[in-house]
């Protein structure tokens, strides 16, 4: 059970991410903003009742931790990308891709 939340909270970590860059780039409570924060809330109850950790409220304090978590991490990401000049779109995933792909 234990390994099982470890790696729940991992996943939802990690798929925030991309999730707070592109609520970092976009205008604060529009609708694009309020998708960001959405999106991935159905993905993690799935991801809840596919590995069987159920809903106990302990699971709360480290999905939503991680939650908030993945999030802020992707808007420093973004803010780091814009601190040092590079120029960002509201995707992670293109803006990797196109960093390392030369044309």
């Amino acid at each position: 059970m234990i390994i099982s939340l470890v790696i729940v909270t991992t996943g939802v970590f990690i798929l925030n991410i991309p999730f707070g860059y592109w609520r970092a780039n976009v205008k604060k409570f529009s609708l694009q903003w309020v998708f960001a924060i959405h999106i991935p809330v159905p993905v993690i109850i799935a991801l809840r009742i596919f590995v069987s950790i159920g809903f106990e409220w302990y699971t709360y304090v480290f999905l939503v931790s991680a939650f908030f978590l993945g999030q802020l991490y992707g808007a420093i990401v973004q803010d780091k990308k814009k601190k040092e000049g590079k120029k960002t779109s509201s995707c992670l995933v293109m803006d990797i891709f196109k960093k390392s792909v030369v044309i």
